[in-house]
């Protein structure tokens, strides 16, 4: 395939990717096939007449593959150039979705663009910030170790989370906390993501445990580690410590005892606190959330109380496909449509039950391969931009894979997530598809070094 394009074009290009690329695209194709085969329906002219969704989605990698050329073709020059301006123009076509959006599945983030196809502002912006964030923190004189170069390069990367929560699209949201991964790499003290860590153990915790019990055994904890400082505190008068520790104590049980439920019954809707509470194998009260009641008092109607049915489809599906899989086109949970949205956010359901243990341990090790790959080209780039970048691209598709993944088997909450470069849906795939592309563009020319 290399030989037949010109050396000036190809020169520096790392064919692996690309070629890891197009596999997976492949892949995606195919599960989405599976998920949609219907034989009574089905015929060869069908799969390219762009009436089904994986004509569509071979339609769209079409698409994908010209914008693809398109960015090999371009100059690396460009992006850091322009990436403070793709970044506002970003927020800006998010912002747009408040005026010109319509709602879909309960999110108003998509742009209808005409001919059924519609355009989701927060999947691009992902890449804007990618280059934005690229940008700010490869500057000459950057310090990354002083609180303002954190909480800017933190505004970057959490303005359009924020626009995403207002959008109620929490799942890409959260995608955006993977660019804290990148700053670890950058500088970001450890600490940080230590607080964060068990800022989520404290919620785990807080749901699993009832609440005196839990106030009790942080106490106790407590208690154990000023006994453990015994001396540095009252033989050498180090108050300092006792305060910290009686500090930490009070924000944790404060975080359990209220912070928590006011998320909960207060922030999110009824249906995505029983989807965490589901995710732990505990049952939320719809009565104690505030959305749920302002609906009754609304409509008279006492609102139903979401299950977890997605979830329990996805298990028996990819259960059922065994260590070998029931073979292509023979899953009978895939090909009797009990797994909702099957051919987006439980794509690997398909591809679980189809090929078994067997093959989805060889479909995650070609994911494996493309993320060690990605960040081999991160580290092998003089330009503190492109590795950045390359970095960016690593993190965001790791969290979309292990949440998507995790989210099928009922270990994540239904977040709603694609699989990058597999689940159904033309402006996901367009978006790891520039994204994969640039970080390969900025690679073929990683003896200059970019500003």
């Amino acid at each position: 395939m290399s030989r037949a394009i010109p050396k000036s074009v190809s020169k520096g290009v790392d064919w692996l990717t690309v070629w890891l690329y197009a596999v997976l695209v492949c892949i995606g194709i195919l599960c989405i096939f599976m998920a949609e085969y219907n034989p009574a329906t089905y015929t060869s002219s069908s799969f390219f007449q762009g009436q089904t969704n994986y004509s569509k989605q071979l339609l769209f990698a079409g698409l994908s593959v010209m914008v693809a050329t398109f960015i090999i073709l371009s100059d690396s020059k460009l992006y850091p150039a322009f990436a403070n301006l793709l970044y506002v123009f970003g927020i800006l076509l998010m912002l747009s979705v408040f005026v010109l959006g319509k709602d879909v599945n309960g999110s108003k983030s998509w742009i209808p663009l005409g001919g059924g196809f519609n355009l989701q502002p927060a999947e691009l912006c992902k890449i804007f910030t990618a280059l934005a964030l690229s940008k700010y923190l490869s500057q000459l004189n950057m310090d990354f170790s002083k609180l303002q170069s954190q909480v800017i390069a933190g505004a970057i990367a959490m303005l359009p989370a924020a626009i995403s929560v207002l959008q109620n699209e929490t799942g890409l949201a959260l995608v955006y906390l993977s660019f804290f991964i990148v700053m670890y790499r950058e500088g970001l003290p450890g600490i940080i993501l230590v607080i964060g860590f068990s800022f989520g153990a404290l919620v785990v915790a807080t749901l699993l445990v009832e609440k005196n019990l839990l106030a009790i055994l942080l106490t106790l904890i407590a208690a154990l580690i000023v006994f453990i400082f015994r001396r540095q505190i009252f033989t050498r008068k180090r108050w300092n410590i006792l305060i910290l520790i009686v500090s930490i104590w009070f924000v944790c049980v404060g975080i359990q005892r209220f912070i928590v439920p006011y998320i909960f019954n207060n922030v999110f809707e009824c249906y995505q606190s029983q989807r965490i509470y589901s995710a732990v194998g505990k049952d939320y009260d719809c009565s104690q959330n505030i959305h749920s009641i302002r609906q009754e008092e609304a409509t008279g109607k006492a609102s139903i109380k979401p299950d977890d049915y997605n979830v329990r489809q996805s298990k028996i599906a990819i259960g059922s496909g065994g260590f070998l899989g029931k073979g292509f086109l023979k899953g009978t949970q895939t090909r009797g449509r009990y797994v909702p949205e099957q051919s987006t956010d439980f794509i690997f359901t398909s591809l679980g039950e189809a090929f078994g243990f067997v093959g989805s341990f060889l479909f995650l090790a070609v994911y494996f391969i493309l993320l060690l790959r990605i960040i081999f080209l991160a580290e092998r780039q003089r330009s503190g931009f492109s590795r950045i970048y390359a970095y960016s691209v690593a993190s965001i598709l790791f969290f979309h894979i292990v949440v998507n993944v995790c989210m099928t088997i009922g270990l994540f909450p239904v977040i709603g997530i694609p699989l990058p470069l597999i689940s159904y849906g033309g402006s996901s795939l367009l978006t790891f598809t520039i994204m994969i592309f640039i970080m390969i563009r900025l690679d073929a020319d990683r003896q200059m070094v970019l500003r």
